[in-house]
C-alpha cells in the first residue's frame, strides 16, 4: 500500500468517526445561530440602526453581548472548527470517495468550506479577545493599501468579479435545489423536506444576491478608487438600506438570511456526514 493510500484510508476513518459526525452536526446548529443574529442586524439596519457591523463579525458581536453570550461564542467556535475538520477530510478524501472531475470539483468546494469555517472561527477568537474591529473594517483597510500598490486596483477587481461569481452560483445553488444531493431526504416526511426544500431555496437565493451586491461593490470601488466601498457584506447591506425602497428589500433579504439559519438546522439533523 503506497503512502497516499494509506493516508487517505487514515482520513476515511476519521470521517466515518462518531464524535466528528456530532461535532459537525453541532456545527450546523452553530452556523444556524451565526445567520440568525446576521438577519437580526439586517433587519435592525433596514428599519431603525444597529452600532454592529452588518456581516458575520456584527452577528458574533452581538452574540457575545449577550448573557453568557462569551460561552456561547465559545461553542461557536468549537461548531466551526468541528465543520472544518470535517470539510477538510472531504477535501482530503472526497463525499463518495470517487475520483471523477466532478468529484474533485466537490472535493474543491469542501476547502474552501474548510477556510471559511476556520475563518468564522477566527471571528470569534477576535471577539473573546475584545477585539471590537469588524471584517468590514479590516477589508476597507486592505483594499486602502492595496490601492497604494502597482496593480493592487486590477487585483481588488479580480476579486470583486470573483465575488459576483461565488454569490451568482450560491444563487443557481439554491434555486436549482443542488443542497438536496447533500441531505438525506429519506429520513424526511413529506412535508419536512418541502419545508427544507422552500428553506434552503430561499437561503441560498439571499447568500448569493448579498454576495453579488457586495462583489460589484467592491469592483466599483477599484474601478472609482474608493476603500470605503470595499467592505464586503456591511457595504452591501447599508447600500441596499440606502437605495429606493432599500428598507424592504433589506428586509427581504434578512427573511431569506433567516430561512438560511433554520435550515442549517435541519442540515444538523439530516445532513449526510
Amino acid at each position: 500500500m503506497t503512502a497516499s493510500s494509506q493516508a487517505r484510508n487514515t482520513a476515511s476513518r476519521a470521517a466515518d468517526s462518531k464524535p466528528l459526525e456530532y461535532l459537525a452536526r453541532g456545527g450546523f446548529i452553530a452556523y444556524g445561530v451565526i445567520h440568525l443574529l446576521f438577519a437580526w442586524i439586517a433587519l435592525q439596519l433596514a428599519f431603525g440602526s444597529s452600532s454592529e457591523s452588518g456581516d458575520q463579525s456584527g452577528a458574533l458581536q452581538e452574540l457575545a453581548s449577550k448573557p453568557m453570550g462569551k460561552t456561547l461564542v465559545v461553542i461557536v467556535i468549537v461548531g466551526m472548527i468541528g465543520l472544518a475538520l470535517w470539510q477538510a477530510l472531504e477535501a482530503a478524501i472526497g463525499e463518495s470517495g470517487e475520483q471523477g472531475r466532478m468529484a474533485l470539483a466537490e472535493r474543491f468546494i469542501s476547502g474552501c468550506r474548510t477556510i471559511m469555517y476556520l475563518y468564522f472561527a477566527f471571528l470569534g477568537i477576535k471577539v473573546l479577545q475584545g477585539s471590537n474591529t469588524s471584517s468590514g473594517d479590516s477589508s476597507q483597510q486592505k483594499a486602502s493599501s492595496l490601492m497604494d500598490n502597482a496593480g493592487g486596483r486590477f487585483l481588488i477587481g479580480l476579486i470583486g468579479v470573483v465575488v459576483v461569481g461565488v454569490g451568482v452560483g450560491l444563487a443557481i445553488y439554491g434555486l436549482k435545489k443542488k443542497f438536496e444531493k447533500h441531505l438525506n431526504t429519506q429520513q424526511m416526511s413529506a412535508q419536512v423536506r418541502k419545508t427544507t426544500q422552500r428553506l434552503g431555496i430561499a437561503g441560498y437565493t439571499a447568500k448569493g444576491a448579498a454576495y453579488a451586491i457586495a462583489g460589484v461593490l467592491v469592483v466599483v470601488a477599484a474601478v472609482k478608487y474608493d476603500p470605503e466601498k470595499a467592505r464586503g457584506l456591511d457595504a452591501a447591506l447599508k447600500t441596499l438600506a440606502g437605495a429606493p425602497y432599500g428598507p424592504w428589500l433589506l428586509a427581504l433579504f434578512a427573511l431569506g438570511i433567516a430561512a438560511f439559519g433554520v435550515y442549517c438546522f435541519s442540515q444538523a439533523r439530516y445532513r449526510k456526514v
